[in-house]
């Protein structure tokens, strides 16, 4: 049994990776943006518990983290929580996910979700901002999270573009292979998931992502910025700021 967070989950995928989490006997904390939206009540009786904020808010976000850290130390984190809003795909895509990082204790997993459109977004930070810049950056992200604490097993996934009330109606792929890489990442054995780190993972198999992503010095100009405007840090591993120089 293991203890997962998952955000995001009032619907689609985040509802998804929730039910198929607690039907398989983990305890599992729901993050949706306020109560009144989950489309399924009953499944709050259902979790080991519940946590509401607005991910677009950075002070909500970091109130966030101290609420949820006070559930323990996760074995998995999903940031399944995304927007296509251009005005708010940067806070909910990619600041939303490092300020939970940065601010709890190290998860034991952490899975965000990427998505296929990261491949046209730019490395222009100044001047990007779309949902697809957004994937880039946050897949970026999980790549210099892998180097920095190893001791984390940290992963992006590309769902797909599946009918969720993002995706829309006339999506093409599955609602339930959707959601079913993340549940397989949060919970397998260890020896099972290969690479055990650094993966970009589509329906269960690994992918290469967007070359920019395995740049260290591309990394660090994500890890930059994201630092100077949250104002919080990634702290590496001990295994990793030991190393000589």
């Amino acid at each position: 049994m293991s203890l997962v967070l998952v955000t995001g989950a009032s619907t689609g995928l985040g509802l998804a990776t929730v039910r198929a989490l607690v039907a398989a006997g983990h305890d599992v904390v729901l993050h949706a943006r306020s109560a009144d939206r989950v489309e399924d009540p009953a499944v709050l009786a259902s979790v080991a518990g519940a946590a509401y904020a607005d991910l677009s808010d950075l002070d909500a976000t970091v109130a966030l983290a101290g609420e949820l850290d006070r559930f323990g130390r996760f074995d998995a984190v999903v940031h399944n929580a995304g927007t296509m809003d251009r005005s708010l795909a940067t806070a909910v895509n990619v600041v939303a996910p490092y300020v939970l990082t940065a601010s709890m204790r190290p998860a034991g997993r952490s899975i965000v979700l990427s998505s296929g459109m990261h491949r046209s977004g730019t490395t222009d930070l100044a001047r990007g901002g779309s949902y697809s810049d957004s994937k880039l950056w946050v897949t970026t992200f999980v790549m210099a999270l892998a180097r920095l604490r190893p001791s984390t097993s940290s992963h992006a996934v590309d769902p797909g573009w599946v009918p969720t009330r993002m995706g829309g109606a006339g999506a093409p792929d599955d609602l339930d292979e959707g959601h079913r890489t993340q549940v397989w990442l949060a919970s397998a054995p260890d020896e099972e998931i290969d690479p055990r780190t650094a993966g970009y993972w589509h329906h269960g198999a690994p992918h290469e992502p967007h070359r920019a992503t395995r740049d260290p010095d591309f990394q660090e100009k994500v890890l930059a910025h994201l630092a100077t405007s949250t104002g919080l840090l990634i702290e590496a591993d001990a295994s990793v700021t030991d190393q000589p120089e």
